[in-house]
């Protein structure tokens, strides 16, 4: 995946020719060997996390999955998503998620208040049901990265108004790591968009991974440090 970060050299690889005179594509650098305890993350979520008209392997979480342990961070993840999910089904399900582990996450990523947004539920409704997940989150002690949604301008400027701060206030309040936006890296790019106009295609997906790989893995409790970008 070209998002993933992988150690390089000093010095770009040069195409070598081979006997028949064609030019060989370098081999990709490595990626780092996993090390350290298992980490175990859950993904909460909806369609965005579900992999929603994607193959199961190219959902978010598993994607992310994969970008970390290529980092050398031995990550675990748990795909709680669910299409059509709003943020109330989500409050509604959290106890279960992580009481029917066998042992409590070391984080856990949330990407809720889309399917409110659609439904047009009032503002102060997500608001409530995302900080009575992040209270329970906080209460267990389970650090949280917060996927942050802007309401698009066919909703209009008050509503917009009213949505928009609720994921920044939310993370201050509570101490989540936030992704201000978390479809930003494909807005604007309908080749990356699914025909339904939502929902990002796999190349997306691997963007928003590229994104946000960073704040994921900064938020574990243990992270291994990136390796150098290639020069």
């Amino acid at each position: 995946m070209a998002m993933l970060a992988a150690c390089g050299s000093d010095q770009p690889a040069t195409p070598v020719p081979d006997k028949a005179g064609a030019v060989a594509a370098p081999e990709p650098p490595p990626a780092l060997p996993v090390v350290g305890e298992e980490l175990r993350i859950v993904a909460l979520g909806d369609s965005l996390f579900a992999g929603y008209g994607v193959d199961p392997g190219q959902s978010y979480p598993a994607r992310i999955e994969a970008a970390l342990r290529a980092r050398g961070i031995n990550a675990r993840m748990t795909n709680a998503g669910v299409s059509g999910d709003t943020t109330s089904g989500g409050l509604g399900r959290v106890d279960f998620v992580l009481d029917s582990m066998a042992k409590p996450p070391q984080l856990v990523l949330i990407s809720l208040g889309g399917n409110d947004m659609l439904r047009g539920l009032p503002p102060e409704e997500t608001r409530k049901n995302l900080a009575a997940i992040l209270g329970k989150l906080k209460d267990r002690k389970i650090p949280v990265v917060l996927m942050g949604m802007l309401a698009p301008p066919n909703l209009g400027a008050d509503y917009a108004a009213k949505f928009n701060p609720v994921y920044p206030a939310l993370a201050k309040e509570y101490g989540a790591t936030l992704v201000p936006f978390f479809l930003q890296p494909v807005v604007g790019r309908p080749d990356l968009i699914q025909a339904d106009r939502i929902h990002p295609t796999a190349e997306g997906i691997d963007l928003l991974v590229g994104a946000t790989i960073d704040q994921v893995a900064g938020a574990l409790p243990v992270s291994p440090a990136a390796p150098p970008a290639p020069r």
